[in-house]
């Protein structure tokens, strides 16, 4: 479980969601949404209503003269059951 939540996105887009039952996590590539929902409710004990996953795609950079390019990653957007909360800045 530890694997598949790897931390939480902690942007001004993410802490806006958070007023409406959402919380924000950087799982896996290869993360399906039935692994990442029992992972949030196993880990943080909460009632999950909806799992929402984007891929972000990797920005090229140039970094002192060399190109480059970052690597893709997934974040999944966690909806829960009203009544349910995670305090992502306390920890595990």
């Amino acid at each position: 479980m530890y694997e598949l939540v790897r931390r939480p996105v902690i942007t001004e887009k993410s802490t806006n969601g958070s007023t409406h039952g959402q919380v924000t996590f950087e799982v896996p590539i290869d993360a399906s949404k039935p692994e990442i929902k029992a992972a949030v409710e196993g880990l943080f004990n909460v009632k999950v209503k909806a799992v929402n996953t984007i891929v972000v795609g990797g920005k090229k950079k140039v970094f002192r003269g060399i190109r480059g390019q970052r690597g893709d990653w997934k974040k999944a957007v966690v909806s829960l059951v009203e009544g349910s909360k995670i305090d992502v800045t306390t920890g595990l």
